[in-house]
C-alpha cells in the first residue's frame, strides 16, 4: 500500500504543518530537514510504500532544487514547495517533471496541498481518456497526467473513444481535442451527453483556435470546461482537479441522499427507486422479506442507545454481506427489507432461514459486553406486480412471526 509521503522541508514549523496535512489525508508522513536526511530515510523503506513526495526547492544541502531531482529520479511523484514565487524559481521548478508547484504564500495554498494529496490517492482508481488525432499532442497530455496516478487511455478517433468508454466504466474524464477525424468535437460532445451527464463524466475541450465563440460552442454542446493551447501546466492541472472534485461532491451528495446515515445500507426511498428502475414489471418468481430485530427496545434500555446503534450496524453489515446480490434497505428503526427477484419460495425461505440462524448465532461485543440478538422475518412470495402489495403481505407475516414467539420466518402459505 502506498501510504507514506516523504516530506522534505528545512523549516521545522513548515515540516510540522505539512506532516499534519499528510496525516489529515490518511497518509503517513516521513519527515526530513535536508536532502541527505531524505536519502537516508527513503533508503530505509521500500520505494513502493510511498505515494509521493513534498519537497522544498531550497534546502541547506540542495539550494537549487537538487532534492527535486532526487525524488523525481526515484520515480516519486513530487510536489514542489518554495518560499519564493519569482519567475526564475518557477521556471526552474516547472522545468522538472513535478506533480505541482506550490509557493508558501498563504494558508489557502496549504488547503490546496491537502486536496492535492487526497486527489493523488483517489486518482489511482480514476480513468482519463485523451482523444486527439495527433499522437504527439496526446503524448504531451498523457505525460502530464501520468504524474498524477491516473489510469490513462488514448484514442485517435471518435470510434476508438467510444470503444474505450464502452469497455472502461471507471473513466470519469474525457480530454477532447478539436482535432478528430470522423466528426466535429462539438458533435461528439453532444453525442456523449445523450448517455453521460456532467455529474458522471467530465469533458474538457482543448483547442488551438483563439475564439471566444468556440469556447461558448463547446460549453453549449455539453463540455464542462475549455482549455486553449498552448496551456500552462498549472492551469491544466487545476481544471482537471476542479472538474473531478465536482463529480466527487455530487457522488457524496447522492450517497447521502440514498443511504441510511447510520448503517450505510440503502434507505427506503432508494430501495423503491432501485427496484422500480430495474423492473418495468416485477417477475412472477420473487420474494420480499421484512426483518425486525426482536426485543430491540430492551437492548436500548439495558445497554444504552449507543449500544443499540452498534447492534444495528452489526446486523446491517451481515445483511450487506449475505445479500450482496439482491436489493436490501434499512426501512427505519430496527426494520430491514430484502427483495429477492427470480427466487422460488423454497430458495428464498432457505436463504432467509440461513440468515436468521446467522444472526441468532452472532455475539456482538460492545464496550466489553456481549449482546445477543434475534430477528423475526415475514416473507412474502405471492405473485404481484406491485411492490407495495408485497410489502403489505410481508408486514402481516412479520406480525405473525412475532405473535408466534419471534426468532422465526413466516412465509406465504
Amino acid at each position: 500500500m502506498q501510504k507514506k509521503v516523504l516530506v522534505v522541508e528545512q523549516s521545522t514549523y513548515s515540516l510540522s504543518l505539512m506532516s499534519k496535512l499528510v496525516r489529515k489525508a490518511g497518509l503517513q508522513p516521513v519527515g526530513a530537514h535536508s536532502l541527505s536526511e531524505a536519502k537516508f530515510k527513503f533508503g530505509q523503506a521500500l520505494p513502493e510504500e510511498f505515494l509521493c513526495a513534498i519537497v522544498d526547492y531550497h534546502l541547506p544541502d540542495a539550494p537549487h532544487g537538487e532534492a527535486l531531482d532526487f525524488t523525481i529520479d526515484a520515480f516519486l511523484p513530487t510536489i514542489a514547495v518554495t518560499n519564493n514565487n519569482d519567475a526564475s524559481t518557477r521556471t526552474a521548478v516547472l522545468a522538472r517533471q513535478v506533480v505541482d508547484y506550490i509557493p508558501k504564500e498563504n494558508g489557502q495554498l496549504y488547503d490546496y496541498l491537502s486536496r492535492l494529496l487526497a486527489r493523488l490517492e483517489k486518482n489511482k482508481h480514476v480513468g482519463v481518456l485523451v482523444v486527439d488525432a495527433s499522437r504527439h499532442s496526446r503524448q504531451t497530455m498523457v505525460s502530464l497526467l501520468k504524474r498524477h496516478h491516473f489510469i490513462i487511455y488514448e484514442a485517435g478517433s471518435v470510434s476508438e473513444a467510444i470503444d474505450a468508454l464502452d469497455f472502461h466504466s471507471h473513466i470519469q474524464l474525457v480530454i477532447l481535442s478539436d482535432r478528430i477525424d470522423e466528426s466535429s468535437s462539438t458533435d461528439f460532445i453532444a453525442t456523449l451527453r445523450k448517455e453521460f451527464s456532467k455529474e458522471e463524466l467530465a469533458i474538457i475541450g482543448v483547442s488551438n483556435i483563439e475564439s471566444a465563440l468556440l469556447s461558448a460552442h463547446y460549453i453549449k454542446s455539453g463540455a464542462n470546461d475549455v482549455l486553449r493551447k498552448p496551456f500552462c501546466y498549472e492551469e491544466f492541472l487545476c481544471r482537471i482537479m476542479q472538474n473531478l472534485e465536482l463529480i466527487d461532491n455530487v457522488n457524496t451528495i447522492r450517497e447521502a441522499a440514498n443511504k441510511d446515515f447510520l448503517t450505510g445500507l440503502p434507505n427506503r426511498r432508494h430501495f423503491f427507486y432501485s427496484v422500480n428502475h430495474s423492473f418495468k414489471n416485477l417477475p412472477s418468481n420473487q420474494a420480499l422479506a421484512l426483518l425486525d430485530l426482536d426485543y430491540f427496545k430492551v437492548i436500548n434500555d439495558t445497554f444504552g442507545h449507543d449500544a443499540g446503534d452498534h447492534v444495528l450496524k452489526h446486523v446491517a453489515k451481515l445483511i450487506a454481506q449475505a445479500f450482496d446480490d439482491v436489493y436490501v434497505a434499512r426501512f427505519g428503526g430496527e426494520e430491514f427489507c430484502i427483495y429477492l427477484p427470480l427466487f422460488s419460495p423454497e430458495n428464498a425461505f432457505a436463504r432467509l432461514e440461513q440468515f436468521r440462524t446467522l444472526v441468532e448465532g452472532s455475539v456482538i461485543v460492545y464496550d466489553n459486553t456481549e449482546i445477543s440478538v434475534t430477528t423475526s422475518i415475514g416473507l412474502s412470495t405471492r405473485p404481484s406486480h406491485n411492490i407495495e402489495a408485497l410489502l403489505s403481505d410481508a408486514d402481516k407475516l412479520l406480525y405473525e412471526a412475532k405473535a408466534n414467539g419471534r426468532n422465526q420466518t413466516c412465509i406465504t402459505q
